[in-house]
């Protein structure tokens, strides 16, 4: 029997710092330059993220909030998991609904897994402590590399929420979703929250707030850098950038250069130019219709069984369980 609370900090072999020093010499060689969006978050960038889902802007984490209140009592039932697993886990707040819906059937063990150790703990201890029922065992891990890392406990649940499924570049979304299918025996099921395409400017909106939190989270990326690979980033010298690219259905965000500047980045060996106006890419989140993503998590041999949705249909929820099952 598992204990109340079990932090698994597994490596798994990685050294997060030669795979900073990859991502950074591949992005910002490039043209177009890039950054992977998982160097964001730190603590620090953990926290600004929380603070972004409580903007009026964002409705992404009250939409989706609002229609698992409504749909947790249903999933349940419908799968009675003896585990939980949350992939990108960070504060957990969401998941809360359907672990207080999974505890009144046969749930004992959660499962949160993230790619931040000190944001995860503070995460599985705060759980274990708010359901003393519930066994955690937190697992610090990256989605492309340690997903079948993902100790079992039963029949489970994955949890995928926050339109994080959009933030993957197509062959990245498919490496994932045939990741997610490896974890799934009969009976297991997996929860994604998805995005659905509306209003450009509702979207714009929602990645570039009039607080300016965002802005901070976007320009995290580079605090990181500074700190740990002793780049010389100004980050004054950045400013944030969201943009709809309609073609492909998807928010991107940049950085811009403000100005024609040389970076030293020691930590990777190297020295970045910059052009005025040069754009950097950050992150993408692709929006979806549900046609769009059936016929993905058909490629990636699943199968919806539920669909939740809100009464404006901005958001959904998609319940589904392996081809075949």
């Amino acid at each position: 029997m598992l204990a109340p609370i079990t932090i698994a900090i597994h490596t798994f072999g990685r050294d997060a710092r030669q795979e900073l020093v990859a991502d950074v010499r591949t992005g910002l060689c490039a043209r177009p330059k890039s950054l992977p969006p998982r160097w964001f978050y730190d603590e620090r960038g953990s926290e600004l993220f929380v603070a972004i889902t409580r903007l009026p802007e964002y409705y992404q984490t009250r939409t989706e909030a609002a229609i698992l209140r409504r749909a947790a009592p249903d999933v349940i039932a419908a799968i009675e998991p003896e585990a939980m697993v949350e992939l990108g886990a960070g504060s957990a707040a969401k998941t809360r609904l359907l672990i207080e819906a999974g505890l009144e059937a046969r749930l004992t063990c959660f499962v949160p897994f993230d790619i931040s150790e000190a944001f995860l703990q503070q995460t599985a201890r705060q759980l274990a402590a708010d359901f003393p029922g519930l066994s955690v065992y937190a697992v610090v891990g990256d989605f492309a590399a340690h997903l079948d890392r993902v100790p079992r406990h039963g029949r489970q649940l994955v949890v995928f929420l926050g339109s994080t499924i959009g933030n993957f570049e197509d062959d990245q979304r498919r490496a994932f979703l045939a990741g997610v299918r490896r974890l799934l025996l009969p009976g297991d099921a997996f929860l994604v929250g998805i995005d659905l395409v509306k209003d450009e400017a509702e979207l714009v909106a929602a990645y570039d707030d009039r607080a300016g939190v965002t802005a901070d989270f976007n320009l995290n990326v580079l605090r990181v850098l500074n700190r740990e690979l002793e780049a010389t980033f100004d980050l004054a010298g950045f400013e944030h950038v969201a943009r709809f690219d309609r073609g492909r259905s998807r928010i991107e965000m940049y950085l811009r250069s403000r100005r024609r500047q040389r970076v030293a980045i020691p930590g990777a060996g190297m020295v970045v130019d910059f052009a005025e106006g040069e754009l950097t890419l950050t992150e993408i989140s692709v929006k979806f219709t549900r046609e769009s993503i059936e016929r993905e998590l058909r490629e990636g041999g699943l199968r919806t069984v539920r669909w939740y949705t809100d009464e404006a249909k901005r958001f959904a929820l998609s319940l589904c369980v392996p081809m075949g099952a």
